[in-house]
C-alpha cells in the first residue's frame, strides 16, 4: 500500500447536506459555503495544518446551521449556525 504524507494535524468534517440546505450562509454576503469559507480562511489541500473535509450527511440535520465534527474531539459534534463569523469557527478549530 502507498501512502501519502500531509502536514495536517487534525481534520474537520463538514456536512454537505446541512451546508447545502441552508445555501451558503457563511462569508461577507452570506452566500458561501461554510467548507469553501473555512478552506479560503484556514488553507486547503495537503500542506495545510487543517484538513477540512465535506462529508455526507452526518444525520443531526439542525436548522439553519451546519453540523461540524473536529478530530481531536470527536465526542463534541459542532452545530454552526448560519451568520456566525468564519474568524470564530477557526479560533474554536485552531485552538
Amino acid at each position: 500500500m502507498k501512502r501519502v504524507s500531509s502536514n495536517w494535524g487534525s481534520a474537520v468534517l463538514v456536512c454537505a447536506k446541512c451546508s447545502k440546505k441552508i445555501d451558503g450562509g457563511f462569508g461577507e454576503k452570506g452566500k458561501t459555503r461554510l467548507v469553501k469559507a473555512l478552506k479560503k480562511e484556514i488553507g486547503k489541500g495537503r500542506k495545510a495544518a487543517l484538513g477540512i473535509v465535506e462529508v455526507k450527511c452526518l444525520g443531526v440535520c439542525p436548522k439553519n446551521a451546519v453540523t461540524v465534527i473536529d478530530s481531536r474531539k470527536p465526542g463534541e459534534w459542532m452545530v454552526v449556525r448560519a451568520g456566525t463569523p468564519i474568524a470564530q469557527v477557526k479560533a474554536l478549530l485552531t485552538e
